[in-house]
């Protein structure tokens, strides 16, 4: 299977591709192909009320996932104060294992409080899904996490445990069967995990793509200070020529959205310009086949070594 391939069993169509409610795994959450990242809306510099008018857009044009982290700044408060009134129009995914007050990061009791203190912030008796948020291998192997985790769903404070991150703790929680979605980052740049997350699909985990545009690396000029992104942009530049004069954003948000495997992607911003934008261009659906396979062709050329970006 080339590690391209379109996801064909959820083909897009014209005006649908992006907001066409589809299962996430089998889970029995369904969620629309286009999610919102929330990190951008924690930022303390963007007015209150320009979060509210954002969040409520979001939902408006009809996206129906949402995306959070602990370390999102304010992104977990905003969401509960301007969108505990519509919570059951969206599907809540947010992710922790730190930063909980008094306790060491990744233990059992960072992860048990983390639970209701998320649940608090977001204004949501339950979440979602809860990722563990790009913990090490030996955290996993350890358990106490994931036991944590299981024991909040248990007790349907939440609905599916999952775990956010790439390379080796990636595979071990795909193969762990303590999970029942993960999410990684898959892009242009970033396409090691593709045969994994296919795999994880057969195994009916939900599967939801980060960084599908790469931090944007055709926009800029020199390798950007961010150490991801600066990684990503001297990828680019030897994928660059497969791209052809398509353009470059709608085609990178098309390829991670209709990957086989994924069942949504997420992008963030702060302006719903942006976000209608994203949602015009997945409304044209699949990349073409000819597209695929020069992508295909650039990955074996020059990115078959190169590891996830964390």
């Amino acid at each position: 299977m080339p590690v391209h391939a379109i996801d064909e069993a959820q083909p897009g169509t014209a005006g649908r591709g992006a907001l066409e409610r589809r299962p996430y795994g089998a889970t029995g959450l369904t969620v629309t192909r286009l999610g919102f990242g929330a990190m951008q809306v924690g930022s303390p510099e963007l007015p209150e009320a320009a979060a509210e008018r954002l969040l409520n857009g979001v939902l408006d044009l009809g996206i129906r996932l949402i995306d959070t982290a602990r370390s999102y700044g304010l992104a977990e408060q905003r969401i509960g104060r301007y969108l505990a009134h519509r919570r059951d129009e969206f599907v809540l995914s947010t992710k922790l294992g730190y930063g909980v007050d008094g306790v060491p990061d990744w233990t059992y009791e960072s992860a048990r409080r983390g639970v209701d203190a998320a649940r608090g912030r977001l204004a949501s008796d339950v979440l979602d899904i809860v990722h563990l948020h790009s913990c090490d291998l030996a955290t996993l192997q350890q358990g106490g996490v994931l036991d944590a985790l299981a024991e909040a769903a248990a007790a349907g404070k939440v609905r599916v445990v999952a775990y956010s991150g790439d390379n080796e703790p990636l595979a071990a929680a795909v193969a762990g069967g303590r999970v029942g979605g993960v999410q990684a980052s898959v892009n242009l740049c970033d396409q090691g995990a593709l045969a994994l997350l296919a795999a994880a699909r057969t195994r009916g985990l939900g599967v939801l793509a980060k960084r599908p545009l790469a931090g944007l690396p055709w926009q800029a000029g020199a390798p950007p200070a961010d150490p991801a992104h600066g990684e990503y942009w001297r990828r680019f530049q030897l994928l660059r020529p497969a791209l052809g004069a398509a353009d470059a954003t709608s085609l990178a948000l098309r390829f991670a959205a209709f990957a086989r495997g994924v069942d949504a992607c997420l992008v963030g911003g702060t302006e719903l310009a942006h976000v209608a934008a994203n949602l015009a261009a997945l409304a044209a659906g699949p990349l073409a086949a000819e597209e695929s396979a020069a992508l295909e062709a650039a990955w074996r050329r020059h990115g078959t070594l190169w590891r996830g970006v964390i």
